[in-house]
């Protein structure tokens, strides 16, 4: 399991949501984002409008699976 903890630079507007979610899709792994107690799955377009990540918020990405590592620090570069 691979995790990293940032810092969102601006507010997931739903095109810019659905980026992350296309994003999250191309990787095999199981991808979770945090933010306060909220926790959705990365590939869910609902779920990441759901989450209303905004600027300045803290968000903890975590995925688990064979391309974890490359799925983590590509969907941090989107939010960061």
């Amino acid at each position: 399991m691979t995790q990293k903890s940032i810092t969102i630079k601006a507010s997931l507007d739903a095109r810019q949501a659905a980026y992350f979610v296309q994003t999250a899709g191309k990787f095999e792994s199981e991808i979770q984002v945090s933010v306060d107690e909220k926790r959705i799955n990365a590939k869910s377009i609902m779920g990441t409008i759901a989450l209303n990540m905004q600027e300045g918020q803290t968000a903890l990405i975590t995925a688990d699976g064979k391309d974890e590592a490359a799925a983590v620090e590509e969907l941090a570069a989107v939010l960061a």
